[in-house]
């Protein structure tokens, strides 16, 4: 497998997550989105989107978008399962996951803050304002939502994968976490897993540190 990314990318993130957890090996290909590498001709060949993340699996054709990668690795290899087999349980691990990956994330996506910066000339703090704003709103429906004990639901699962990235985030954008117990507690299991230790953005073989 090739997996195509940016070290900081939660996107990217989620995706390493379910893949350390799943213990499947694979090959990471940096795509620097600081230097526009994601509108190269030879990423676009892959991705037409211009974005990361993308998974190359014993096919010629890339599958884009972290949901599906995510979703494609859960099925393809079911062996350690991210999802219980509950329906009803199942469902609400993917509506938190949802809701971190539709209406969080890409609103504090590099090419959304450029374009509040370039289009309608937003000051950085405003910027700052912006991002923290939404990303307080999610994780304050995120902290009702997942259980008082363990991970987000109990046991490891794909709602783990959404949230630890969306703190990395949040924790990058200096969004105060206090008022979130529930979420530092999953936090602090997440630290202390070598999955997600490994797949952590500091980890990364582009990563600047």
């Amino acid at each position: 497998m090739e997996l195509y990314g940016y070290y900081r990318s939660t996107s990217s993130y989620r995706v390493r997550i379910v893949l350390a957890l799943k213990g499947l090996a694979y090959e990471a290909v940096p795509v620097n989105l600081l230097k526009g590498e994601q509108k190269d001709a030879a990423y676009l060949s892959v991705n037409p989107q211009a974005r990361v993340p993308a998974l190359l699996d014993q096919a010629q054709e890339a599958i884009i978008q972290s949901p599906a990668i995510i979703e494609y690795l859960e099925e393809r290899y079911p062996e350690t399962p991210l999802l219980p087999k509950d329906l009803f349980e199942r469902a609400k691990i993917r509506g938190m996951a949802a809701l971190i990956a539709c209406d969080v994330h890409p609103l504090h996506n590099i090419s959304v803050l450029n374009y509040l910066r370039q289009n309608y000339q937003c000051k950085e703090g405003d910027i700052t304002a912006w991002i923290n704003e939404w990303i307080s709103q999610g994780l304050a429906a995120v902290e009702q939502l997942i259980g008082e004990s363990g991970y987000c639901f109990g046991e490891i699962s794909m709602a783990d994968a959404y949230l630890i990235p969306q703190i990395y985030a949040a924790r990058r954008f200096n969004v105060p976490l206090d008022a979130y117990p529930k979420i530092l507690r999953v936090e602090t299991l997440a630290n202390a897993h070598p999955a997600f230790i490994a797949a952590h953005p500091k980890n990364q073989a582009d990563s600047p540190d």
